[in-house]
């Protein structure tokens, strides 16, 4: 219990691992469709950071969006320089098992990955998504526009009202300004296509949230 009660504390920056200069080495392109995944993007593409659990179900989530052009696994929201897989999981880098996701906002919009985003895991679980326990599990948005800082703000208090009139509890859901995203190790990207059977502790709350059809379930 107590080691749990640790994973679950976020670290302070003073006690993070040190990391490394250089980056971890990483795949170029993308499994399934090919494209790279640290670009160069075409122009009048988009980013936006998600964190919701185990980063191999979340990839595949969002990398099935029609509109989206290429996805990464990574680490976010924390404060050791290029972490290791095996860093990231000791709670001590401060980091968020993260997706990013470069999309055409011409054929989806960024509420629409908002709504996916939330509707793919439980956002009131904090430092945990499922079985899966830790700081690196939490939910979180890393936005990287003011526009996507409102609309992530919206989103959150709209899914929260949707989840309150279903005897859910608060949405724990970080929303910060995207720092540095960290790439994952290459056999993490895309995982559930290279292992089709592959672990997934994806799990929503069955609740539709309510931004871009204005229905709810």
């Amino acid at each position: 219990m107590f080691f749990t009660r640790q994973k679950t504390r976020m670290i302070p920056a003073s006690d993070a691992l040190p990391g490394r200069v250089e980056a971890i080495p990483t795949a170029e392109r993308h499994f399934v469709n090919g494209n790279p995944l640290k670009g160069p993007y075409p122009a009048g593409l988009e980013t936006a950071v998600f964190a919701l659990g185990c980063y191999w179900g979340a990839e595949r989530a969002f990398w099935q969006v029609p509109g989206v052009w290429v996805t990464a696994v990574g680490n976010a929201g924390g404060f050791t320089p290029n972490p290791s897989y095996e860093e990231v999981c000791s709670g001590l880098t401060g980091h968020a098992e993260s997706v990013l996701v470069v999309f055409d906002p011409a054929k989806v919009s960024y509420q629409e990955l908002l709504k996916r985003f939330f509707e793919a895991h439980d956002p009131t679980q904090g430092m945990r998504q499922g079985n899966d326990v830790g700081t690196q599990y939490r939910s979180a948005i890393y936005w990287t526009s003011p526009a996507q800082r409102d609309a992530a703000e919206a989103a959150k208090a709209a899914y929260e009202a949707a989840l309150k009139e279903k005897g859910l509890g608060p949405v724990t859901t970080e929303i910060a300004e995207a720092g540095p995203f960290y790439f994952a190790e290459a056999h993490h990207q895309q995982y559930l296509a290279k292992n089709p059977g592959g672990y997934c502790g994806l799990g929503g709350t069955g609740v539709s949230c309510p931004i871009g059809t204005g229905v709810a379930a």
